[in-house]
């Protein structure tokens, strides 16, 4: 593009060339998914102006009709507005958008006057044991039935080893829900309880690596009791979970499974992402270092880790303290 042409830029051309400067960046295709939703849905919003006519006070009017007025749609019906994350989320990507075009066209960046907006932690929460006990039981069987012509009985639910065998990998392992759907059965090695959770489109991992995770004992009998009684358990092209007709896991009917099989169970507030919140801070309580847990979560700064150690009341201070090769080898 011409840097002299910024007067005449407008919004979609200016969109397209900050996707495509991202994309051969090499951002994950998540972020440019996310990227791509938001921009377009300002861009409607906003017109096909000029983007060197775009004030502050334009953006700050977008972020308070997000906050006030907008409502989306959801794929379950419902209406409820945007979470301050979600918005949050915006602001980022019209910084990122407008950085880049400052850059690009040496013009002004009206975002720089647009403060970001606040956004009040929620405390976390993990499953307690009996938590995961009782959902574990209710992967078993199905409801009690009650017929006129019969007792009261239960029934073996089909898919009693798969639902298992996904919590306690879940549980074990901290994996992201993406990270979970993405696993392939040639992905992970039982025997040795090792999980190779691969980076961007193939396998779901944030940032520019992937990494390895490791199940204990329960969950890798669990995972080969499973893969057993499937016809393709030991292909390793094959989705590590399934659904119907043999197609691999999505976030949300993952999210969807989680939610129904915590309402079995009476157990509130369920969700994928929580079990994450469980292993890391049930590791740490175990005993576990930040360091190492940082690695398996695949952060990759320690702002989250030092999160989960106040959850979980560990002193930060004192587990460098240990660690520190400096003091360690004398130097």
């Amino acid at each position: 593009m011409n840097r002299n042409s910024s007067g005449s830029l407008t919004l979609n051309k200016a969109v397209t060339g900050f996707l495509n400067f991202k994309t051969a960046e090499g951002l994950a295709q998540r972020t440019l998914y996310s990227y791509e939703r938001i921009l377009v849905k300002w861009v409607e919003h906003m017109g096909d102006c000029k983007v060197a006519a775009i004030t502050s006070q334009d953006l700050s009017g977008y972020l308070t009709w997000l906050r006030t007025e907008y409502t989306p749609e959801r794929l379950n019906g419902k209406t409820h507005p945007l979470s301050p994350k979600s918005i949050r989320n915006v602001w980022i990507t019209l910084s990122s958008f407008f950085n880049w075009a400052s850059q690009e066209f040496k013009m002004a960046n009206p975002m720089k006057d647009v403060p970001p907006p606040k956004v009040k932690k929620t405390p976390i929460e993990p499953f307690t044991q009996d938590e995961v006990e009782r959902m574990l039981k209710a992967c078993l069987y199905t409801c009690e039935a009650d017929t006129n012509m019969r007792h009261k009985y239960v029934m073996r639910r089909p898919t009693a080893n798969r639902d298992q065998a996904l919590i306690l990998v879940l549980v074990d392992t901290g994996l992201r829900a993406l990270e979970l759907c993405s696993l392939k059965v040639g992905d992970v090695e039982i025997k040795r309880g090792k999980v190779e959770v691969k980076h961007g489109v193939e396998g779901g991992a944030k940032g520019d690596k992937g990494r390895m995770v490791y199940l204990g004992k329960v969950a890798r009998r669990a995972l080969w009791r499973y893969l057993a009684e499937r016809e393709d358990g030991e292909d390793p092209n094959a989705p590590l979970f399934t659904v119907t007709g043999d197609r691999k896991f999505k976030p949300d009917s993952l999210r969807l499974l989680i939610k129904r099989i915590a309402e079995r169970s009476g157990v509130k507030n369920a969700y994928p992402h929580k079990f994450r919140h469980t292993f890391a801070i049930t590791y740490l309580r175990s005993g576990g270092d930040i360091f190492t847990l940082q690695e398996m979560l695949g952060h990759g700064s320690l702002d989250m880790v030092r999160h989960y150690a106040r959850v979980a009341q560990v002193d930060v201070e004192q587990a460098h303290r240990k660690a520190s090769p400096a003091d360690k080898w004398r130097l």
